[in-house]
């Protein structure tokens, strides 16, 4: 019993203590159970605040995710951008340098550079190596004379133009034929010696060979403005041109005026049978003459072949125009006894002898031989500073007009 007792005192004593301290025991449970809850609060918020907070979270992350997505975005652009400018750049640059690259392989008449291939190396020997009495050195070069025109400065580039106070001239001389393609050229028509009326319509006639005639470029936009080029049997490909000029006589041996003629025409049309032909269809007056013929390429050069020492590659012949029975009587027949006459210009003696016959280049034998100099002022060959006109010829035949600034 005193055991039980005991027992129950301290349990008495032990629930009298529990008492005393339960007021204590609840404000600390009140101020602890708040601050759990809050605690608890930020824990949900932290783990989803439910589900919304985590989203709620989640959602900013991925706003800043986003942003961050767009700031890595724009950077990528921006770079790609760059990259991209770069690269246009790059491309353009090997575009460039693939032009000149294409231009240099696969286009080379495009390009602006000199091929090696091409360059002649023997342009750089002056050929002074075997000296030759009264030889010079030639003009070297190691590119082909490519930039020989900066050498003139004086001077334009002749550009297609005729240029008459003179220009320099870029193109190369082209492809020259062998020596069994090179052209020749004989008057048929007037044949040398020849007298034909004055002041009458005649046609010239002209056999050529070797030269792929009907060929000719502008004039006035195209004069020696490409290299000479060949047919597929080596000729030149060209055309041919006639010149008359008066004479004072027939043994003339003072040079003619080059700037001066009675006539000219460029044969545009090809030959037929072999043969040109021009039509001098107001005729000429009567004097002495020579006619000539300038045989060329396309772009009016004059026609280039293989080799110095060879024939000529034009023909010359003289001829008189005249009143018949009195051949090379230049329109002064008062001048019956004129000691200056062709043919009879040492008869001093026998300068009033009208009878006095002259042979005029063995053009024919006249009573009295003309003195063809007094018919210079009123001769076409004569004429003012002025332009030659001729008839333009196409395919029919016509004749072309030619300009000369004299």
């Amino acid at each position: 019993m005193k055991s039980l007792f005991s027992i129950l005192s301290i349990a008495m004593k032990f629930f009298a203590t529990f008492l005393l301290l339960l007021p204590v025991l609840s404000q600390a449970g009140a101020i602890t159970v708040p601050r759990l809850a809050a605690r608890q609060a930020q824990e949900l918020k932290k783990t989803g605040g439910g589900t919304g907070g985590t989203g709620g979270k989640t959602g900013g992350g991925n706003t800043n995710n986003n942003n961050n997505a767009t700031s890595t975005s724009q950077s990528t652009a921006n770079n790609s951008t760059a990259n991209n400018s770069t690269a246009n750049n790059s491309t353009a640059n090997n575009s460039a340098a693939n032009n000149n690259n294409n231009n240099a392989n696969n286009d080379p008449q495009t390009s602006l550079t000199l091929d090696p291939k091409v360059i002649a190396s023997g342009f750089a020997n002056n050929g002074q190596n075997v000296p030759t009495a009264g030889q010079v050195a030639s003009l070297t070069s190691t590119n082909n004379f490519i930039n020989f025109c900066l050498t003139v400065p004086n001077l334009p580039i002749t550009n297609g133009k005729q240029i008459t106070t003179g220009s320099c001239n870029p193109a190369p001389i082209g492809t020259i034929p062998s020596t069994s393609n090179m052209p020749s050229a004989k008057f048929q028509n007037p044949k040398n010696g020849d007298t034909v009326p004055a002041n009458q319509a005649f046609t010239i006639s002209m056999a050529i060979q070797n030269l792929e005639t009907g060929n000719f470029v502008n004039a006035q936009e195209n004069y020696f403005a490409a290299p000479q080029q060949l047919n597929g049997q080596g000729q030149i490909v060209g055309h041919s041109h006639v010149v008359v000029e008066q004479l004072s006589a027939l043994d003339q041996t003072t040079p003619t005026d080059p700037t001066k003629f009675a006539f000219f025409k460029g044969l545009n049309a090809a030959a037929q049978g072999g043969v040109l032909t021009a039509d001098v269809t107001s005729g000429l007056p009567a004097a002495a003459y020579r006619l000539c013929s300038i045989n060329t390429a396309a772009n009016h050069q004059p026609a280039i072949v293989p080799v110095a020492q060879h024939g000529a590659l034009d023909d010359c012949i003289y001829f008189t125009a005249g009143n018949a029975g009195n051949a090379g009587n230049a329109g002064n027949a008062g001048n019956a006894g004129n000691a200056g006459n062709a043919g009879n210009a040492g008869n001093a003696g026998n300068a009033g002898n009208a009878t006095t016959t002259a042979n005029a280049g063995n053009a024919g034998t006249a009573t009295t031989t003309a003195n063809p100099t007094s018919a210079q002022g009123t001769s076409p060959s004569n004429p003012p500073k002025s332009t030659q006109t001729g008839k333009k010829q196409g395919g029919k035949g016509g004749r072309r007009s030619i300009n000369f600034a004299q």
